[in-house]
């Protein structure tokens, strides 16, 4: 007798289950698994993240722990999936107390939840409320956050 096939958050649950203790022993957060179907297969991207920013050889060692984990999980059964596990873009929104401490000093630009905008670096977090600029802001009041990219501006020596 067959096994129930399990929809797509089901799936995700069993999935978060399995690998969030591989993902903690490698010093990591899980902060999303998406699976999107590609003909008769699966691709199934995992952003994780930590409290310093990742380079490759992290990414890369959580994503064969990641890998050994999925390998055996019966739930996947025997279709075929592709991984893809990566940090997250700088396009990601601010969404956790550990998002606003992994990017102190950087430009941020927010949305608050009475419309007004607060553009300014990111200071300290203190309890549930962080600081922009001089102000500081309670999290709950924070609609969207996304970290500014900065462009330096390179000097030539032949320009002057």
């Amino acid at each position: 007798m067959d096994k129930p096939q399990l929809n797509s958050q089901q799936l995700k649950d069993v999935i978060t289950l399995a690998i969030t203790p591989a993902v903690t022993e490698s010093g990591c957060y899980l902060e999303e698994i998406t699976i999107t179907p590609v003909g008769k297969s699966r691709l199934m991207t995992i952003i994780v993240d930590s409290d310093s920013h990742l380079n490759l050889d992290q990414v890369t060692g959580v994503s064969r722990k990641i890998s050994e984990v999925l390998d055996v999980l019966p739930e996947l059964g025997d279709s075929p999936f592709t991984l893809e596990v990566s940090s997250p873009g700088i396009d990601r929104p601010l969404t956790q107390l550990r998002h606003w401490r992994k990017n102190h000093g950087r430009l941020v630009k927010a949305a608050m939840n009475d419309g007004s905008i607060a553009l300014g670096r990111i200071g300290d977090v203190d309890g549930e409320a962080v600081f922009i600029g001089e102000t500081k802001f309670p999290v709950a009041e924070i609609k969207k956050a996304h970290i500014e990219i900065e462009f330096k501006s390179l000097k030539s020596e032949d320009s002057e």
